[in-house]
């Protein structure tokens, strides 16, 4: 529990008090949803959206070193923190003329092709209001380099949550002593080598085929070192997270994920908001109806709500509206309501709320599994790629695993499926294990019809299929009717899926959406290719490691 004041930095000229353990983000963030920069192309404001360290709601400035992400980062004593890129200041973006200009779109590849003459003038203009604000100055860099974290082990389990804390035990009492890679700061587990802070990438699908150790991953941590590590076995325990879903008006401040709302809010009393409308009927919206149930105005479902989160809300006093289309957004600036309507051609209506709080959706985070080589299938239940799979939870990369909420295994087998890897790793797997529960992979998608219906609908504002890139609804179909075919083909196109958060929150439900335009499966829309590295990494930490290894990602 956080406690008393314990270190003071600047905040945009004041002075902010930070408690033991609390991030940048939290202190700042206690009363409201801080606006804290503003997109790239249409210099729209942009608030924190997911929580957790994934997107790029939250990025400021500390001690002139820009993209911070505000939700990792631990303020020190006296530290200068500034907003991102906005002029004169984020609040008051002169810039913002951007968004009202270009109603069909900024065009930052292609646009003003003739006459000839203004090719260059309008791309030098471009590069001028675009991005991420100015890099560090040189005299403000650190001087002296952290040294490189080099290290190998019999097993790497990438993860922290419980499923990976499952596998670990496991297999320390198999006589193992696994080396745990965890981006959050968790406590360890006796008997476990246990690296906290820290992101990690993995080298393709065993790079040294043959090798004693033929796994390699690279990463860094959060003190800046960098980090190399060697595996025989590798097993990928990254869990979760909450998709974001397309609306109009869908990236303003107040929008976010159900990881978000969670991670800011330890009681109601410490929500970020006051009246939020939570969308999502299953078990996802329980778990914040459980936690901050009296800061919910109202559940809106896409698809039909389940009988636990109907009584849940009903011992609230919360009403329900299942089966309702999201319009948009009502609110300039931020977030005072959402317009919608019910499916199957049912009336409009409009509620009232300060946040909208997005728990309809729980999809893997599964870069890793990519990055590998592993064999994907599409699930049609929560509508994502999940590995294939045989019992033991074994991926079609031998040495690879996959355990827990990634697989997609459902609650409460997977303790069983961590058990079942950590005795496959210990040449012990049972050949006839039953395979275990996992979410639906045949069928229809709810989503699939979600937005097959919404697409029909008149649009206000701008629709943001890609918040780190500004690219819009509007993007995908001018591509569609290009004839550009793909998820991966389009993403080259407009950009989707290349800013920092590398796609997670934009392929998903473009991936949808394409499914309906070009009228053919997700599965055959395909995925974008995942390339080195998952999270953005200081290139001074690869030139910390030796030739050989940074060569590797170049």
């Amino acid at each position: 529990m956080a406690g008393a004041p314990t270190r003071r930095f600047r905040y945009r000229g004041r002075v902010v008090e930070a408690r033991e353990g609390e991030t940048l983000l939290a202190a700042i963030a206690r009363d409201a949803l801080p606006t804290l920069e503003r997109s790239t192309r249409y210099h729209r404001p942009r608030a924190p959206f997911c929580g957790i360290g994934q997107c790029t709601g939250c990025l400021v400035r500390v001690n002139d070193e820009p993209l911070v992400r505000a939700c990792r980062y631990h303020p020190g004593e006296d530290d200068r923190v500034e907003n991102g890129p906005g002029w004169p200041s984020v609040r008051w973006d002169a810039l913002v003329v951007l968004d009202l200009i270009f109603r069909r779109g900024l065009d930052p590849f292609r646009g003003f092709r003739r006459p000839a003459v203004a090719g260059p003038i309008y791309q030098r203009l471009v590069r001028r209001l675009a991005g991420y604000g100015a890099p560090a100055p040189v005299s403000g860099r650190a001087t002296e380099a952290v040294p490189p974290v080099v290290r190998s082990a019999e097993v790497v389990v990438v993860g922290g949550g419980e499923s990976c804390r499952a596998t670990a035990a496991r297999l320390v009492t198999l006589g193992y002593r696994p080396l745990v890679l965890d981006r959050d700061r968790r406590p360890g587990l006796v008997g476990a080598d246990w690296l906290g802070g820290v992101s990690v990438t993995l080298l393709g699908p065993r790079v040294d085929e043959g090798a004693e150790l033929p796994f390699r991953l690279l990463g860094h941590a959060e003190t800046g070192a960098g980090l190399s590590v060697r595996a025989r076995s590798v097993v990928v325990a990254t869990g979760g997270y909450d998709a974001s879903l397309l609306f109009g008006g869908n990236d303003r401040p107040g929008v976010l994920t159900a990881d978000a709302a969670l991670a800011f809010s330890s009681a109601p009393e410490r929500a970020p908001f006051g009246q939020a409308l939570l969308v999502g009927g299953d078990r996802r919206a329980e778990e914040v109806l459980a936690r901050l149930g009296s800061r919910v105005a109202a559940v809106i479902a896409v698809g039909e709500v389940r009988p636990e989160v109907v009584r849940a809300a009903s011992d609230l006093g919360i009403p329900l509206y299942p089966r309702s289309l999201l319009l948009g957004v009502i609110g300039r600036t931020r977030v005072r309501g959402l317009r919608l309507r019910t499916r199957g051609g049912g009336p409009r209506f409009s509620l009232a709320g300060d946040a909208v709080v997005l728990a309809h959706r729980r999809i893997p985070n599964a870069p890793l599994l990519f990055l590998a080589g592993a064999e994907m299938a599409w699930h049609a239940g929560p509508g994502a790629y999940y590995p294939v799979l045989d019992a033991a939870g074994t991926t079609s990369v031998p040495g690879l695993y996959a355990v827990g909420t990634v697989t997609g295994t459902l609650e409460p087998a997977r303790r069983e499926g961590a058990e079942r890897a950590a005795f496959a790793i210990a040449g012990r797997a049972a050949s006839d294990s039953e395979a275990l529960p996992r979410v639906r992979a045949e069928g229809p998608s709810e989503l699939e019809g979600y937005y097959r219906e919404l697409l029909t609908e008149p649009r206000r504002g701008r629709w943001i299929a890609c918040r780190c890139e500004d690219v819009l609804l509007h993007d995908l179909e001018t591509a569609n009717r290009g004839g550009y075919r793909g998820l991966e083909v389009v993403k080259r196109y407009t950009s989707l899926g290349t800013g920092l958060c590398q796609g997670r929150y934009c392929t998903p439900d473009a991936l949808l959406i394409l499914s309906v335009l070009e009228g053919r499966p997700p599965s055959e829309v395909g995925r974008i290719r995942q390339r080195p590295p998952v999270y953005p990494m200081p290139l001074g930490t690869l030139a910390e490691l030796d030739d050989s290894v940074a060569g590797e990602v170049g």
